[in-house]
């Protein structure tokens, strides 16, 4: 299993159709996290902001992009203080640290303090993106992984269960892939990352594990490695 992982949440996943953050998700996720977080495994937490905003969402009504983005930083903080709830709740022990200082709601991001938080066995969530605009979430993930040594990041897809030669929502004849390799990636255009966070993954020999967060028990075998999805490493 993996010493440390970086857990990659889309905001879509915690809301439903009657809430752009659901408390049933939440609690459901959290209980996911928690049974992951009881192998022993030292874990953190990117999560996107798309439930409640998305940066480029900004341009179609002509708003500047540097604008659109921090809205989009905000969004995924107020996703972040969401998910320290719900695993209070449950009883993980979590801490909100933001690129962006907030220090009425949470600790502004300091490397050494998030390793300190994990060494103690807390969960730490990472809210506000890079802090700079024209950056996704992916590449945060990437950026933090790296920062805090995780071995891999984990991709959890709300309802895809890995990576496809092609949409296996429009194409029946799609195959999935086990295993890639980030170049493998790269070549065949298959925008699981962007080319940014894929570069950081390479230079740093992290993992990228694909796979849908909606099966229970899904979190805990991708920490063990034995979660049904795609795998995506520097070299095979």
């Amino acid at each position: 299993m993996y010493k440390r992982v970086l857990l990659k949440l889309s905001g879509e996943a915690l809301g439903d159709n009657e809430a752009s953050i659901s408390s049933e998700q939440m609690l459901n996720i959290a209980k996911e996290i928690k049974e992951a977080y009881e192998t022993g495994v030292e874990i953190a937490i990117v999560v996107g902001g798309g439930n409640i905003w998305r940066g480029k969402t900004g341009e179609k009504i002509g708003m500047e992009r540097s604008s659109g983005d921090y809205m989009g930083m905000l969004a995924t903080i107020m996703n972040a203080l969401a998910i320290k709830n719900a695993l209070d709740v449950v009883g993980v022990e979590a801490r909100v640290q933001t690129s962006l200082e907030i220090t009425a709601v949470a600790e502004p991001y300091i490397r050494g303090r998030a390793n300190r938080h994990m060494e103690k066995g807390r969960v730490v969530i990472l809210g506000g993106g890079t802090g700079l605009p024209y950056f996704s979430t992916d590449t945060t993930a990437a950026l933090r992984a790296a920062e805090l040594n995780a071995n891999a990041i984990l991709m959890a897809k709300n309802g895809t269960d890995g990576v496809y030669t092609k949409d296996p929502n429009i194409y029946s004849d799609a195959k999935k892939y086990d295993k890639l390799t980030f170049m493998e990636m790269l070549e065949k255009n298959l925008e699981v990352i962007d080319a940014t966070a894929s570069a950081m993954c390479m230079d740093n020999n992290i993992d990228l594990i694909v796979f849908d967060m909606n099966k229970a028990g899904n979190i805990k075998k991708a920490v063990l490695n034995e979660v049904d999805g795609t795998i995506i490493t520097k070299e095979l």
